[in-house]
């Protein structure tokens, strides 16, 4: 029996913390299904559509992951992908009050469905989309922060954002 995970997240833009988290469940699991999802609370920096391309082409070659673009309810797009696991990360204590009510949340709208928590790895429990996109947008150097195919992507979202301001 192959064993199905979910990986979900804005990935706005996918960082080194988020490829940590990507290759350590992708050895877990037989099939790892990276959901790049809407966050209606945020305004993003790129499209869905942006976001799932820049996500294939960081995770090409991790073999069993998928990318894929995630709208409703996660407990909805688990059942679809028929997946019983759902990865998150943990960079710092701060961050698992929330993942925990979430976590708890899910498992009361769908029972079968389980939380799995990773830890950082230390060298990136720093980094977030939030700090990339504040120092790409006052132009300091994001190489260390994100995959290689991601910089290029950044410096031409943000030059065309200022040409429209």
């Amino acid at each position: 029996m192959q064993r199905f995970a979910v990986y979900p997240g804005s990935f706005d833009p996918v960082t080194l913390g988020h490829m940590d988290i990507i290759r350590r469940g992708a050895s877990l699991f037989d099939r790892l299904v990276v959901a790049v999802a809407t966050n209606t609370g945020k305004r993003g920096l790129f499209t869905e559509e942006e976001r799932v391309e820049l996500l294939h082409r960081s995770v090409a070659g991790i073999p069993g992951v998928e990318v894929r673009r995630m709208s409703g309810l996660l407990v909805d797009f688990v059942r679809e992908t028929r997946a019983s696991v759902v990865i998150r990360g943990l960079r710092a204590v701060s961050d698992f009050e929330y993942e925990f009510q979430m976590a708890a949340m899910n498992r009361k709208l769908n029972p079968e469905m389980e939380t799995l928590f990773l830890t950082s790895a230390e060298s990136t429990s720093f980094i977030s989309s939030h700090l990339v996109r504040e120092i790409a947008g006052m132009g300091g150097d994001v190489t260390p922060f994100v995959p290689t195919n991601v910089v290029p992507e950044l410096a031409r979202r943000l030059a065309m954002i200022r040409s429209q301001g």
